[in-house]
């Protein structure tokens, strides 16, 4: 069968051509930004066969390559063979980045093109201000991409539905009552909102528009003394819903006519708008004699502190989830110790089963990653029906899942040792779980950020020359995206925001390690920022573990465990085994009983 790929990339050259364009940039991303895209923005995949979640295709008149980091190093090369497009790996010394890769390759005069739906205005400065030393220009009003793509898939048309106060907690009015104090405070009489996460949080409505993300395709355009203006298909929107909107200030405006509201902001206007989380395409309505306020929107930082009742909902909704990882664990062993042939889709099927047993379950908050030993060193690896394994009664497998439920969000990492292991596995294992300790025992100042914590989950690797390529923590929405900011845990980038932990806050802690062709590592459990003490030096945090489920012990060697850390194993194990206990019986508690026994 004929590759599709080359033949898409020519035809994206002849529409270059056209339009007199040297290069064509297509990242991934929406006119909203989102991490994950409705198929209808799915262009980068469409046009290079690369399905991860993160990277650019970049086109020339001679090249094509896709600008990715280490977590899909292996999908892509695999992905890409063939198509003509080339790998070109992010973040990797002496490897240029795609913009530096622009100045050396083009020439002064040359355009590279950007659909301006697609682009941040932040991002837009940024490549203006680089490319602009070499004489190169931007030109953002083309949707190369869009002109070539014949059966472009529609946009989704999912229902809205309402998240019942009795889950979310606040209600929409004391919502953008605290909104618009801080619109006051910058003395904005405009905000716009485009992140479709803070959208639905202000709204306290959810969707489905994108997978495993509670959302639905939407901008607000809150005015400090007056109505707000939700921007949606009405045709998602049920008439009560519409009514209930109207008795709290919401009015509803279509979807593709933002930008005509935007138009009408005269000289007395000031909009406040974050520049990181809104597109170019957009800003491009607002008139030049309006004022405009840059900052972070007020809300990615409210709905990040998650509340007292909030945090009740979650604790609960760990419970259910581990509760159900559990009954699939036990019955994946029970299977393979039966001889049943088993694969890596079971395992995501037996999870989905479980997990939709659950009081109140949604739907998956990510597509399961189950990775049988080569396949768990692909970070974000999926197993399909025409490429997986089948597992087999020896090694490790990794299991990255989660859930979303009205009641929170779940993001949960466990490598299962499926009979004899190596002594390379459970050296490797420990390790990990050692900076997975660390981090997680960890007490910090007030002010402290992620940055600041990263090396404490690295340290054990790095004392045995080993590292991994992605961050150690991200904060995680209330049944909303389950990667969500502004906070994570990661290592310090130049010129990076050094977001401060907060009480309320929930993050992933997740330390990993992957040898390729191997196996790979992770262990992760979801922890929320607490308030611990209070000394001459100020305030001091630490983290609470919010995620129940146990550790499987024979993936570890607990003679590398110092004495404290495994007195922390086992103090999680009891806590794990006192909450799960009760909505178990049978096989399913006595395995919990073997799983959470001390070590």
């Amino acid at each position: 069968m004929t590759h599709p790929i080359p033949a898409r990339i020519a035809a994206l050259r002849e529409a270059m051509v056209l339009h007199g364009v040297a290069a064509c940039l297509v990242p991934t991303a929406d006119p909203h930004l989102s991490e994950y895209l409705p198929e209808h923005w799915q262009a980068r995949e469409w046009l290079s066969g690369f399905t991860g979640s993160a990277g650019s295709l970049l086109v020339t008149a001679g090249d094509a390559g896709v600008w990715t980091d280490s977590r899909y190093f292996s999908q892509a090369e695999q992905q890409l063979a063939g198509s003509g497009v080339v790998l070109m790996k992010q973040r990797i010394a002496h490897a240029p980045e795609h913009l530096t890769w622009l100045q050396q390759h083009l020439h002064s005069g040359d355009v590279l093109a950007i659909a301006g739906d697609s682009l941040s205005v932040a991002t837009q400065r940024q490549i203006e201000r680089q490319l602009g030393q070499a004489g190169i220009s931007l030109r953002v009003d083309l949707d190369l991409p869009g002109a070539i793509w014949p059966e472009r898939p529609a946009l989704p048309k999912a229902p809205v539905t309402e998240h019942a106060l009795s889950y979310a907690g606040s209600s929409r009015a004391e919502k953008f009552e605290k909104l618009r104090n801080a619109m006051r405070k910058q003395h904005a009489t405009h905000h716009l909102v485009s992140s479709l996460d803070d959208v639905a949080w202000l709204t306290n409505l959810r969707g489905s528009d994108v997978e495993c993300n509670p959302v639905f395709l939407a901008h607000l355009l809150v005015e400090a003394t007056g109505m707000a203006t939700l921007f949606v298909d009405r045709s998602k929107l049920s008439d009560q819903l519409v009514a209930t909107l109207a008795e709290d200030g919401i009015r509803i405006a279509g979807y593709g006519t933002l930008n005509d509201a935007l138009s009408e902001l005269g000289t007395k206007d000031a909009l406040l708008f974050d520049p990181g989380r809104v597109v170019s395409a957009v800003l491009q309505a607002v008139k030049q004699d309006v004022k405009r306020i840059e900052a972070t929107n007020p809300s990615t930082v409210f709905k990040a502190s998650k509340s007292t009742a909030e945090l009740g909902h979650i604790r609960e909704v760990m419970r259910r989830d581990g509760a159900a990882l559990v009954r699939a664990f036990r019955r994946l062993e029970e299977r393979l110790a039966a001889g049943m042939a088993q694969t890596e889709l079971d395992v995501d099927s037996l999870l989905r089963e479980e997990r939709s047993a659950q009081p109140n379950f949604v739907g998956e908050s990510f597509a399961t990653i189950a990775g049988y030993m080569e396949n768990g060193a692909l970070p974000h690896y999926r197993a399909t029906p025409e490429s997986h394994n089948t597992l087999q009664r020896h090694g490790l497998l990794l299991v990255d899942s989660g859930g979303q439920y009205l009641g929170g969000t779940t993001d949960i990492t466990r490598v299962l040792a499926l009979g004899p292991t190596t002594a390379e596995q459970r050296r490797d294992a420990t390790l990990v779980m050692k900076g997975m300790i660390g981090l997680s025992r960890a007490r910090f100042p007030k002010g402290a950020s992620g940055p600041q914590l990263d090396a404490l989950a690295r340290a054990p690797l790095w004392a045995a020359g080993m590292d991994y390529g992605h961050g150690t923590g991200h904060g995680v929405g209330y049944f909303l995206n389950v990667h969500e900011g502004p906070q994570s845990i990661r290592p310090p980038v130049a010129g990076g925001a050094l977001v401060a932990l907060e009480p309320g806050m929930i993050s992933s802690i997740e330390p990993g390690l992957y040898k390729p062709a191997r196996h790979g590592i992770r262990h992760e459990n979801l922890a929320v920022v607490v308030e611990a003490d209070r000394t001459e030096f100020g305030e001091f945090y630490a983290f609470e573990t919010l995620t129940l489920c146990p550790f499987d012990r024979r993936a570890l060697e607990p003679a590398l465990l110092s004495p404290d850390e495994r007195a922390w194993l086992d103090d999680y194990h009891a806590t794990v085994r006192a909450a799960l206990a009760p909505l178990l019986e049978d096989a399913d508690l006595a395995w919990l009983e073997k799983h959470c026994a001390p070590l």
